[in-house]
């Protein structure tokens, strides 16, 4: 018999596939696409087929034994051949280990379970020998080997035993350790249901128990759980097990996975009849459908405009074509408004898929979609990879946000990905966006993408008036630094008086920003990180937001133990309850990730300030983008300024988007809006030219920056990190890498670096920053290629230098 050989791709940090043999039992089995358990090491680990082969690998590359393949987990592929090619493409683009990036397309591993499991080595099978050499171990260890040994010699030779204790054991010798996968066991539940053939015999003679769980099973509701059948009939476990004895009942065990939310039946989509700018927008993308050519658009329209009622027009039609379609959102929050709608006109056709969701849920959404229950799909920057078939339409709301960025490997970004996706389907990919960012516009621009315009809002409503407030002059009149101005506490107690709505946007978590010494003008800092610490009052202590670290309050300065400890910076739990003190009559609450974890609770505030529950809403970003509120007439923005100080060459353009996005929320419904703006460089042409809602000339004067100091979207850009918990280590492999870069100067690629990056140290590792420009995206990728084998080759670890192409941010 031939020989099979399956090119796996594991989920380890390395640039490379790895070669098993095909076992007897996997024979005449097509193994591309599908989840694979296999031994690698000391542990058994789940990859993805990736090719097959009667071909042996070199046995320089392999070695002399070639390992099979343990088991196949699905009976289908869980990657499409599209798929496939796709995650290549990301591999090859973004410089990402092959199997890190099939491990972010592949649905959760709810199957299988990974244990930890330990064996006697020789060593220590002699030191219970010889109990003499009793000082390098404690009693409890010494207990557990004993008890291994005892263990061993009835034939269990691997057992679990303490994890911290068998770990030391490992260390000294005593112990060998491997992982193994098992099959996770699935929890069920006994379903009743009543037996319709013996419904006339069972009337004659039932009691008023079994007639309770009789109507409950026929007229009420069917088929129920049982511990739910016992709670709403009010009866015994007993009389249940009397009728199913008596064959009245009968009964089955079914998997038990998360709770799904109910639909929402009781919500009725809002009917809009589309405007003429509308029907056409809708009219071309019907025209890209029918042509089922790849085809790129931009729809950019203002706040308000109507995008949504578009993109359910644009699905709609797709789904007629006998397509499917994917509708990626940058916010989980913006899934719970946007999956109600399309499961609204879609029903029960539509899936939602996003990190928030427990990983059974997750799964079983990705199942769905797989088998073909569900033809759309909503979800965040992950649903890019839904196993849809026949993929019609991809549409990227709000397609600048830099949510969109994956911000550990595989570093993609999702929208970049859509398109990617889109040229292999022969799809339609929609870009939908009030402020696009500088490269989708710039490529709409140059006709690479068809541009469609929305300018006016919808029944020809008023953009929200923007008035900007001067803190340096609310200063000067009032002598006095308060969470907001002046002029915003005014326009809020008006909005109260007028029974309306506020939103109050603040980008900051936190009660203060940090913790400064005024005896020697120190922050306190984090203990792993080179950032100051955010004081969290409901909590009574410091945090850090990048690690977690978390310290209570000093009294004294940890460095020069002087007593004058001051807070500064206002956060969003700041700014609530500095609200809640001036309006103690208003009903206030905050929407921010301390007072929001789940999607439950992010339905509750949102459904509140829908509701009218709620007078004033305030929030971090999260509040800014998509929601659509019509008795807000109010929107403050508290420190509109932030972004600007950072160290990153997309800081004015973040500012501009999120300041016409947030602006946006205001005047939506019948009700004019107004927009406060506060700042302390009014001038600053981002800020000037949010408030007019001018896109355009905004998208001119940065674009000539952009194009002055070659940055994105007229040059390539690559950021390239090294990192170590030992700086010597760090400094070392940077000029190291410096050489290797050196010589592609002279290719077109100009090298910036190595320098300490903006955040020095980020969760106990110095960090050394590359940024590589390049006009020629080929030039950068050559200088890239071939990077990590540089790095082999000087014994650099892989998981030491991290590549990020087209970074979202450099700070």
């Amino acid at each position: 018999m031939t020989s099979r050989y399956c090119e796996v791709a594991l989920p380890v940090p390395l640039h490379s596939a790895f070669t098993y043999a095909v076992p007897d039992s996997l024979d005449g089995e097509c193994l591309v696409g599908r989840r694979l358990v296999v031994p690698f090491g000391r542990r058994a680990m789940v990859g993805v087929g990736i090719a097959e082969s009667e071909t042996p690998p070199p046995a320089d590359r392999v070695g002399s034994h070639i390992k099979e393949i343990a088991s196949a987990m699905d009976s289908i592929p869980a990657l499409t051949p599209n798929l496939l090619e796709l995650g290549q493409w990301i591999s090859r683009y973004y410089a990402a280990p092959i199997g890190e990036t099939m491990r972010a397309m592949l649905p959760p591993e709810i199957e299988l379970r990974h244990e930890r499991e330990y064996a006697l080595t020789d060593t220590g099978r002699a030191y219970l020998n010889d109990l003499a050499s009793a000082a390098e171990i404690t009693d409890t260890e010494r207990d557990e080997l004993e008890r291994l040994s005892s263990l061993e010699r009835s034939n269990a030779r691997r057992k679990r035993v303490t994890e911290i204790t068998a770990e030391r054991l490992v260390r000294l010798g005593y112990l060998t350790a491997r992982e193994i996968v098992r099959d996770r066991k699935i929890r069920t539940q006994k379903i009743v249901a009543w037996t319709s053939s013996s419904e006339d015999d069972a009337s004659l003679r039932a009691t008023p128990a079994e007639r309770r769980i009789r109507e409950i099973l026929t007229a009420e509701h069917g088929p129920l759980p049982l511990p739910l059948l016992l709670e709403k009939a009010g009866v015994s476990r007993a009389a249940v097990e009397r009728l199913e004895k008596a064959g009245l009942l009968r009964t089955w065990q079914e998997s038990l996975t998360a709770t799904e939310d109910a639909w929402d039946t009781d919500f009725t989509p809002p009917s809009n009849v589309l405007n003429i700018e509308q029907n056409e927008a809708l009219g071309e993308i019907w025209g890209w459908l029918l042509d089922g050519r790849f085809t790129v658009g931009l729809l950019h329209g203002v706040t308000g405009s109507g995008k949504t009622e578009v993109y359910l027009g644009a699905i709609a039609a797709a789904l007629s074509r006998g397509k499917s379609a994917i509708v990626l959102v940058p916010e989980i929050a913006l899934t719970l408004w946007v999956g109600r709608l399309v499961r609204a006109r879609f029903r029960e056709g539509a899936a939602v898929l996003h990190s928030g969701l427990a990983d059974i849920e997750r799964a079983r959404e990705w199942w769905r979609v797989c088998r073909g229950e569900a033809r759309v799909v909503v979800g965040t920057r992950s649903a890019v990879f839904a196993p849809v078939e026949n993929l019609g339409l991809i549409i990227v709301d709000e397609e600048q946000e830099s949510a969109y960025k994956q911000e550990e490997t595989p570093r993609y970004n999702a929208r970049d990905t859509a398109v990617y996706r889109a040229r292999l389907e022969n799809a339609v990919a929609l870009l939908g966006s009030a402020t696009p960012s500088l490269e989708t516009y710039h490529n709409a621009r140059s006709e690479k993408y068809r541009l469609l315009r929305l300018a006016s809002r919808v029944e020809n409503r008023p953009l929200a008036a923007v008035r900007i407030v001067d803190l340096r002059e609310d200063f000067r009149v009032h002598h006095r630094a308060a969470p907001i101005s002046e002029a915003l506490r005014q326009a809020i107690a008006m909005r109260l008086a007028e029974k309306t709505q506020t939103m109050v946007l603040i980008n900051r978590r936190g009660y203060s920003w940090s913790l400064l010494c005024r005896g020697c003008g120190a922050f306190v800092q984090c203990q792993n990180c080179s950032i100051a610490l955010t004081y969290h009052k409901a909590r009574h202590r410091l945090e850090c937001h990048y690690c977690g670290f978390v310290a209570r309050p000093p009294k004294q300065c940890p460095k020069c133990a002087a007593e004058y400890m001051y807070f500064v910076g206002d956060g969003a739990e700041r700014v609530e309850e500095y609200l809640r003190e001036t309006f103690p009559e208003a009903r206030i609450a905050r929407l921010d990730r301390d007072t929001v974890r789940t999607k439950r609770e992010y339905q509750k505030v949102l459904g509140a300030f829908a509701r009218c529950e709620l007078d004033i809403l305030v929030g971090t970003q999260m509040v800014a983008k998509g929601h659509d509120f019509q008795r807000v007439t109010l929107v403050g923005v508290v420190a509109a300024d932030l972004a600007l100080g950072r160290p990153d060459f997309r800081a004015a353009e973040r500012t501009f988007q999120l300041l016409t996005q947030v602006a946006g929320r205001a005047g939506r419904g019948e009700l004019s809006g107004e927009v406060l703006v506060e700042t302390y460089y009014p001038e600053h042409y981002a800020i000037q030219l949010a408030a007019q809602q001018d896109y355009l000339s905004f998208f001119e004067k940065e674009a000539h920056f952009r194009r002055v100091l070659h940055y994105p979207p007229f040059t390539a850009l690559a950021a390239i990190l090294v990192r170590d918990r030992k700086i010597e280590n760090a400094i070392r492999w940077a000029r190291a890498l410096a050489g290797y870069f050196a010589p592609f100067e002279k290719r077109g690629v100009k090298i910036l670096g190595p320098a300490a990056a903006p955040l020095a140290r980020l969760r106990r590792d110095y960090r050394f920053q590359f940024i590589l420009k390049s006009l020629q995206r080929g030039a950068l990728g050559q200088a890239l290629a071939g990077c990590f084998d540089f790095c082999a080759a000087r014994g650099i670890p892989p998981t030491a230098v991290i590549v990020d192409v087209d970074p979202a941010n450099l700070s």
